[in-house]
C-alpha cells in the first residue's frame, strides 16, 4: 500500500505539471506534508509559495490553479480542499475514503507498509562489550537502540546481520591470562567454575599486579605475545574467558529479548597485516612518530593539528582503527551489505566519520552503492543530573539496574491487581519491567542525555510503556466484553464518521509513514511518540464513542482491533513485549 502522504504527493505533482509544463521535472514534485493542527486539514501542500518565484505569479492564483489541477479522484476522496494564508493547500479527506483505506490496512499482514522491491541486507553493529568486563548501564542504550533498529529492517523485510563486535582481543588478556595461571590454577584445571563477576575481580586484580609488580608485567607481555601467536596453552585460557564472559552476557540479552551474533575483534586480526599493506600501496600511510596512519581532511584535534587513524602502532601492534577498517572492508565485500550501522555513544562519532572517510579513500566504500551509518546516543544520567552510579558511586551493572526495574514492576501490579495470582504476578512483573527501562529509553531523542527514574518510567500516565500497554489491554477488555470475536468482525467494514472515530483512523493510516521516517533518521523516538499519540487518541474514541450495544458496534470494535494491532506491532518493533491483563 501507498502511504497517504505518497497518494497526495503523488496527485499533487501530476496537478503542478499539467498546470505548468514549463517546469522542469524537479521543479514539479510537490511538497506535502501531514497537517499538525487538525482542525486546518489532514494535510497539506505547501508548494505554491515556492512556484510562485518561478512562474512569477501570485502565490494564492498558483495555489489555486494546482486545485484547478488536481485529479477528479482527489476531488472525490476529499471532504474539501481549501486555500489558507499566503497559498497553502489544506486537504481534508473523506470519511468514506478513509474507511476504505483502514480496511484495506485491516487485511494488510504489512498494516500499511511496504516491503522494498530489492531486499537488502543490513549489517547493524551494537552492543558491543570489552570481553571480561561486565554489562553496565551505558551498554543498555547501544543494545537496545541496535535490537529496535534491527527490528524495524526486519519488519520491512530486509536481510539483517545483528553483530555483536566483542572486545576480545588487547593486551589486557596478557595480563589476566599471567594472574590466572598464578592465582586460579583449579579453574584452569577445571576443578572450579567462575562466573563473570569473578572473572572482573581477577581482571582488577590483574591489573593492581601489572601496575606494582615489575617481573608480573613482563610475564603479562609475552602471554600478548603468546596469545598473538596462536600458543595453544594462551589460547585456551582466552577461550575460557571469552565464554565465561559470553554467559554472563547471554543472561542479559534474554532478560531483554535482544539476540546477537558475536564476532570478537579476534576474528579480524588475520586480516590486519593485508589491510595495513594494501593501505600501503594505494598510498594512504604517512608515518608519523614512528606510526602507520591515515590523515582525513577535515579531521583534527583540539589543538588544530591533523588527526590521524592509527593503523600500526610503532611498535608494529594494531589498533582499534586497524580492527575497524578490516570490518569495514569486510562488512562491503564479504557480507555485501547495502547498508551499515554502527550503534555507539557520540563519543565516537568523529571515530566512525574518519573510519567512513578513510574506507572511502581507499575505494572500498562507495555511498552510491552502500550507506552508513554512525547511530550515536547520550548518557544515561542519575537524578543529580550526572552519569548514572550506584550509590557507592560504582558504574550501575545492567543486570542489577533490570533486576531492580522488575521488582518495583512487581510493587506496582500488587497494588493494581490486588486478586492475580503469583505466577500472573511474576510474569507481567518481568515484561513491564523490561519495557518500562526499554521505553522510557527509546522514547527519548537518543542524541540526547536522559534521566533514569523507576518512579517516572512505571507511571500509567504519561509517555510511559504502562500508558501504551494499558491502551492494549483495553481493548482486549473491550472485546472480551463485547463477545465478539475477530473472524465475525472480517465481514464487517469500517465506517468512519465521528471526529474522534476520524482523528483515530487518520492517525493510524500514518503508520507506514512513520516508519519511512524512522528509517531515514534512526531515532526510534519517532515511533515511541507515534504509539503515544495512538494511545491518546484511542482513549479520546473510547470516552466519546460508545461501542457495546451501539448501531456503529462492529465498526468500532473493527477500529478498536485495528488499533490493537498496530499497538501490538509498533511495540514489538521497540523491542516491548504485552500483557493481556493489568
Amino acid at each position: 500500500m501507498r502511504t497517504l502522504l505518497e497518494y497526495l504527493q503523488g496527485l499533487a505533482t501530476q496537478a503542478i505539471a499539467s498546470q505548468f509544463p514549463v517546469l522542469s521535472e524537479s521543479e514539479r514534485e510537490a511538497d506535502v506534508a501531514f497537517c499538525a493542527q487538525e482542525e486546518f486539514g489532514h494535510y497539506q501542500c505547501n508548494s505554491a509559495l515556492r512556484l510562485s518565484k518561478l512562474v512569477q505569479m501570485n502565490p494564492r492564483a498558483v495555489a489555486q490553479k494546482i486545485i484547478d489541477g488536481l485529479p477528479l479522484e482527489l476531488q472525490k476522496n476529499a471532504a474539501s480542499i481549501s486555500i489558507a494564508g499566503p497559498g497553502f493547500i489544506n486537504i481534508t479527506l473523506s470519511s468514506n475514503f478513509l474507511s476504505e483505506q483502514l480496511q484495506k490496512m485491516f487485511i494488510d499482514p504489512m498494516l500499511g507498509a511496504s516491503i522494498p522491491q530489492k531486499k537488502q541486507k543490513i549489517v547493524v553493529d551494537f552492543s558491543a562489550p570489552n570481553i571480561a568486563k561486565e554489562l553496565h548501564v551505558g551498554h543498555l542504550r547501544s543494545t537496545i537502540i541496535g535490537d529496535c533498529l534491527c527490528r524495524l529492517f526486519e519488519f520491512l523485510g530486509a536481510d539483517v546481520l545483528r553483530l555483536n563486535h566483542l572486545g576480545d582481543w588487547g593486551t589486557q588478556f596478557g595480563m589476566l591470562i599471567a594472574y590466572m595461571k598464578q592465582f586460579v590454577p583449579a579453574v584452569l584445571a577445571g576443578d572450579q567454575a567462575a562466573d563473570l563477576s569473578t572473572l572482573m575481580s581477577w581482571y582488577r586484580s590483574s591489573k593492581k599486579h601489572f601496575d606494582e609488580n615489575p617481573e608480573f608485567q613482563k610475564r603479562a607481555q609475552l602471554e600478548v605475545v603468546q596469545l598473538q601467536s596462536g600458543n595453544p596453552a594462551s589460547r585456551k585460557i582466552w577461550e575460557l574467558i571469552c565464554n565465561i564472559s559470553s554467559q554472563g552476557y547471554e543472561e542479559i540479552y534474554k532478560l531483554l529479548d535482544v539476540t546477537l551474533e558475536s564476532r570478537g575483534e579476534s576474528f579480524y586480526n588475520p586480516f590486519l597485516p593485508g589491510i595495513v599493506e594494501e593501505l600501503e600501496q594505494k598510498g594512504l600511510v604517512t608515518v608519523s612518530g614512528g606510526a602507520k596512519c591515515i590523515f582525513v581532511e577535515g579531521f583534527q584535534n583540539r589543538e588544530g593539528e591533523p588527526l590521524p587513524l592509527m593503523i600500526q602502532k610503532s611498535d608494529g601492534g594494531y589498533s582499534y582503527d586497524t580492527t575497524d577498517m578490516a570490518a569495514m572492508k569486510h562488512r562491503i565485500f564479504t557480507e555485501k551489505a547495502d547498508r551499515i550501522i554502527i550503534v555507539t555513544d557520540n563519543g565516537q562519532s568523529t571515530h566512525f566519520a574518519m573510519i567512513f572517510a578513510a574506507a572511502e579513500k581507499a575505494g572500498w566504500l562507495d555511498k552510491r552503492r552502500v550507506e552508513v551509518d554512525h547511530v550515536g546516543f547520550g548518557l544515561v544520567l542519575g537524578a543529580d543530573g550526572k552519569k548514572f552510579k550506584t550509590r557507592s558511586g560504582d558504574t550501575e551493572k545492567l543486570i542489577d539496574l533490570l533486576l531492580e526495574g522488575i521488582d518495583k514492576a512487581r510493587e506496582v501490579l500488587l497494588e493494581k491487581m490486588p486478586g492475580a495470582s503469583p505466577e500472573e504476578i511474576a510474569a507481567s512483573a518481568k515484561v513491564i519491567g523490561i519495557d518500562a527501562i526499554k521505553y522510557a529509553d527509546l522514547s527519548s531523542l537518543r542524541t540526547k542525555d536522559y534521566t533514569f527514574s523507576y518512579e517516572r518510567m512505571l507511571r500509567f500516565d504519561g509517555n510511559t510503556a504502562l500508558f501504551l500497554l494499558y491502551a492494549y489491554v483495553r481493548i482486549n477488555g473491550i472485546k472480551r466484553k463485547v463477545h465478539d470475536s475477530v473472524s465475525v468482525l472480517q465481514n464487517s467494514r469500517f465506517d468512519v464518521q465521528h471526529a474522534s472515530e476520524i482523528s483515530l483512523a487518520i492517525h493510524l493510516r500514518r503508520f507506514a509513514e512513520i516508519l519511512q521516517m524512522f528509517v531515514r533518521d534512526l531515532c526510534p523516538n519517532r515511533l515511541a511518540d507515534y504509539l503515544y499519540v495512538l494511545a491518546e487518541k484511542f482513549n479520546a474514541f473510547y470516552r466519546d464513542c460508545r461501542i457495546e450495544g451501539a448501531p456503529e458496534q462492529n465498526s468500532r470494535l473493527l477500529l478498536a482491533e485495528l488499533t490493537a494491532h498496530v499497538l501490538k506491532q509498533g511495540l514489538e518493533i521497540l523491542g516491548l513485549q504485552t500483557v493481556e491483563r493489568m
